[in-house]
């Protein structure tokens, strides 16, 4: 049966390569044969050799609450978190529904992970009772839809790493549990299998620390430990999955004044790793052994800020106090060091507090 009647095949996956992600789940309402064509790798294979696939980043970005407009609430109700998709090649923003359950706001201090084409949202703090959270949500870009995952395994923990394969797995490391010791063991979760695995500790604790995948590596940056609360260590530790181990600790890697939430590593067979500097002012790159300065960091980028890699570009969120939440969005070209402002528009202000990129 055609996909489109009258056209052939090829043609119609053209045509269809063209639709913007956020009609995908009519697309695949509308007849069988277009479900199955969207939900083939060979059609996103298509959509990015075509140039038609879009950078999404996506953001858990405290807002102001609503309740406040009333007036007499205003210094009594905290932010909520809300998820955020920015599109730094439109400059558009949106926003995405709630997961279920999650009306008054997603889990503080979530993490956020991109799996093939769906998200995933991994524990926090609720945001009514302040309990640390082991739930796991899933949403899917092509179904437009939610659903609940198995919840992470053992005590809750918070403020750990976390990242994914891209295509199936997601691992979580570190962060502290409700006690506040400093934790060193790791799980991964199989999205599609629904079903979390253990993973062999790791060298040391990490509380607070950061973690991206590279290379068939999982990689965990600094983090401190429960005697040293807030000195971060400078080490990377990595797990080769291939051999379902932990290769020697690193030291000295990170600078004495960079923080792990302003690090990012690059992209697919890149091996390096880029850093906003408090000390500089500038964002630099580590390649092998030695850190090189890429570009003096804007004006309008505070001490909290969030960066993304994607293509040959890092998007930096630079944001003021969660009073004044007025910040700037900025994206560095890697390849000729120069800036570009990106408009926030009214009512997406707010501090980014985790993120993950895309491309659908």
């Amino acid at each position: 049966m055609e996909l489109i009647p009258g056209l052939p095949d090829e043609l119609a996956r053209e045509c269809l390569s063209r639709v913007p992600y956020e009609l995908f789940s009519s697309v695949g309402s509308i007849c069988r044969g277009w479900k199955a064509e969207i939900e083939s790798p060979d059609f996103f294979s298509q959509r990015r050799s075509a140039g038609k696939s879009q950078v999404l980043v996506v953001l858990a970005q405290a807002r102001p609450n609503p309740a406040v407009r009333s007036g007499s609430m205003k210094h009594m109700l905290p932010p909520v978190c809300l998820l955020t998709v920015f599109e730094p090649l439109s400059g558009r923003w949106t926003n995405l529904p709630p997961p279920p359950g999650c009306s008054d706001g997603l889990p503080r201090f979530c993490r956020l992970a991109a799996v093939g084409m769906e998200l995933v949202v991994v524990g926090g703090l609720d945001p009514v009772t302040w309990d640390a959270s082991k739930a796991v949500y899933i949403y899917s870009f092509l179904s437009g839809e939610w659903r609940r995952g198995e919840d992470m395994p053992g005590r809750a923990r918070l403020f750990f790493g976390c990242a994914s394969d891209g295509e199936r797995t997601l691992f979580v490391a570190g962060g502290h549990d409700t006690d506040k010791n400093a934790l060193r063991s790791v799980s991964a979760y199989d999205v599609r299998g629904d079903r979390w695995v253990p993973v062999p500790d790791m060298a040391v604790e990490r509380d607070e620390c950061s973690a991206a995948f590279r290379g068939g590596e999982f990689v965990v940056v600094s983090g401190y430990t429960t005697e040293a609360q807030g000195k971060f260590e400078r080490s990377v530790e990595a797990f080769d999955v291939a051999t379902w181990s932990w290769r020697p600790v690193v030291e000295n890697v990170l600078e004495a004044d960079t923080s792990p939430r302003a690090c990012v590593y690059g992209g697919a067979g890149e091996d390096t790793l880029y850093a906003l500097r408090k000390s500089g002012g500038d964002v630099a790159a580590l390649s092998g052994s030695a850190w090189r300065s890429l570009a003096r960091l804007p004006a309008d980028v505070t001490s909290r800020n969030h960066v993304q890699r994607w293509c040959e570009r890092l998007v930096v969120f630079g944001w003021g106090s969660e009073e004044r939440p007025d910040g700037a969005v900025f994206v560095l070209d890697l390849c000729s060091g120069t800036w570009s402002k990106m408009e926030v528009p009214e009512g997406f202000t707010g501090i980014v507090m985790e993120g993950c990129v895309l491309e659908i």
